[in-house]
């Protein structure tokens, strides 16, 4: 590739992927959020021709309990920690809420959006390294995410692995469903895929201070090392932490954090891959958007001096296979 590239994939879940570590009260006012986020964002996309990938949770493009039971695999993952299972959630919660579980609207409104991919972030937001589960149940997940979004004229081609807990195993599934493109890990043992006892408070910490100071290097790279059998990996290069009030006076940093990888990667026609939740910009939207903007902003420098391009996770797919 003669040009850096900027990609950007969102991780679009609500309340499946948090579920089982935080309660629907504490995260309530989050989920609200990605209601009026989702459409700023794709605003501020519109604005500066920015290409997205958004990975959904099958779930989402369900407008209701029955709905997404019908959709279902028949085969499902049998979590050894039974909190994991969306499905005894689903058939035993007495009071769900629809707008924090599912979401076809705004699933709508992504794909009507120029230049915006709709990827999957898995049917039933499986983790591909807890105990219990195999590879034929994973298999069976991405059947009923790949069937549900091509009911809704969408073709699935690029996949965001949940909790980031991509696993080697399972990249044949991947190209068997026809997937060309998924989100590995940075590089490093701070981002290592593991289960969810693996993500220690040690690595937390060292990746809250990574957000601000280069502890780990840019984590940008080439298009050319992405090379090799289908599917391709494009690793992340940085989560977008969101805005914290306690945290806001290092605001400049974590911006630079971002801008100096970017730059980087213009110069030296590399990729950066920028990820997060819409449900990250659920509260404190106005901050988020704001910094947000201040990134695209750098972007249409980096475009104008570099010819830095936006592209989604199926393009790159594209252009390396092009090569």
């Amino acid at each position: 590739m003669n040009t850096g590239a900027l990609t950007i994939s969102i991780d679009f879940e609500l309340y499946w992927g948090v579920r089982d570590t935080r309660s629907l009260d504490d995260y309530r006012e989050r989920l609200d959020g990605v209601r009026q986020a989702i459409p700023r964002m794709l605003g501020l996309f519109e604005q500066h021709d920015i290409h997205a990938t958004w990975a959904v949770v099958g779930f989402l493009f369900c407008h209701d309990r029955d709905e997404a039971l019908s959709a279902a695999p028949s085969e499902r993952a049998d979590y050894k920690n039974r909190m994991l299972c969306p499905y005894r959630y689903l058939e035993q919660s007495t009071d769900l809420v629809e707008r924090y579980h599912f979401a076809p609207a705004l699933v709508d409104l992504i794909a009507a959006t120029p230049q915006q991919e709709v990827a999957s972030h898995t049917f039933s937001h499986y983790y591909c390294r807890e105990a219990g589960q195999t590879a034929a149940t994973f298999s069976a997940d991405i059947a009923a995410a790949i069937r549900i979004a091509t009911e809704r004229g969408l073709a699935i081609r690029s996949l965001v692995f949940p909790r980031n807990q991509w696993h080697p195993d399972y990249l044949a599934v991947l190209a068997e469903h026809g997937i060309t493109a998924y989100r590995g890990n940075e590089h490093g043992w701070l981002y290592a895929a593991t289960d969810h006892v693996g993500q220690n408070t040690v690595r937390r910490m060292g990746r809250l201070l990574d957000s601000y100071i280069n502890l780990s290097g840019h984590h940008t790279y080439s298009l050319e090392s992405c090379a090799g059998t289908l599917p391709f990996n494009f690793p992340a290069s940085r989560f977008l932490r969101p805005h914290d009030p306690r945290l806001a006076w290092l605001d400049g940093l974590r911006l630079r954090r971002i801008t100096h990888a970017m730059r980087h990667a213009a110069r030296h026609h590399e990729v950066f891959h920028l990820w997060w939740h819409p449900h990250n910009f659920g509260i404190d939207t106005e901050q988020n958007i704001r910094f947000l903007q201040r990134i695209l902003e750098e972007f249409e420098h980096l475009r104008r001096r570099h010819g830095m391009r936006s592209l989604g996770m199926a393009e790159l797919a594209n252009a390396l296979a092009a090569r």
